[in-house]
């Protein structure tokens, strides 16, 4: 499935008859499973189709969304998936590829040159799951990606070493766990939005991610928004908007 904008656009240049994109448009706004209603229109509203939450999700829910959403749309992207989720879904769909670190399933993805681009750092290698999830899923809704990892403040010449690259970026992911001071710091040294992101690693007083999560709150910084502790979907989801939005601009 395509949007809007594409359905007008092959409907102008001949590609597709009045019928089919009458019927693309005429698509009902959701699909009624009993247990789950799929967006079906999410893509005309948002620019992004539906994306499937694996976390929790009882097994024979799972992969009927997955297989349903996939005849729909053509692709899927699910996130925090298990290795026992992706066998699953393997079996309806061969060609699903799963990437372990950022608990990422894709499928059908069409192959486009990355737009844009998006800066990922981390404080620390233990924070690299939670910014590869960020990372994949804006490298999936299409923006290039650079990834700066292990740039955390206890060194920050390793940081500074890296700055031509992040302030180059249209949006910059900030993850971070201990105290999270990541985020402010490099909102102190670009001119684009900042997205923090909090992670669950940390000692004891770390509150599984809490304080991260309050410093990056009260950050005295410009330009900096917070997600939630360990969202990197989130984050991913955002940057890849402020991206859109830049590279429209250019």
């Amino acid at each position: 499935m395509v949007s809007l904008h594409e359905i007008l656009e092959k409907l102008q240049k001949g590609e597709i008859s009045l019928q089919e994109a009458e019927g693309h448009i005429r698509r009902k706004p959701f699909e009624e499973m009993g247990y789950a209603k799929l967006d079906t229109q999410r893509r005309f509203r948002s620019g992004f189709p539906e994306v499937v939450f694996a976390q929790g999700k009882a097994d024979e829910h799972l992969v009927s969304i997955c297989q349903r959403l996939f005849q729909l749309e053509g692709e899927l992207l699910v996130t925090r998936a298990t290795p026992e989720q992706y066998t699953l879904i393997a079996e309806i769909l061969p060609e699903a590829e799963y990437d372990a670190k950022a608990r990422i399933i894709t499928c059908g993805k069409e192959k486009r040159k990355p737009q844009g681009c998006i800066a990922v750092c981390t404080a620390g290698t233990a924070d690299i799951p939670v910014a590869e999830e960020a990372a994949q899923v804006a490298e999936y809704f299409g923006c290039h990606v650079e990834r700066v990892y292990d740039v955390g403040v206890s060194g920050l010449h390793r940081l500074l070493s890296q700055l031509p690259l992040i302030q180059k970026a249209n949006c910059v992911i900030a993850v971070a766990g201990m105290e999270g001071a990541l985020g402010s710091v490099v909102a102190g040294l670009v001119d684009k939005p900042v997205i923090a992101v909090p992670t669950s690693i940390g000692y004891g007083a770390n509150l599984g991610g809490v304080s991260a999560l309050l410093s990056m709150l009260n950050s005295c910084a410009n330009g900096i928004a917070t997600v939630n502790i360990d969202n990197g979907y989130g984050a991913g989801y955002l940057a890849a908007q402020i991206n859109k939005l830049a590279v429209a601009k250019e």
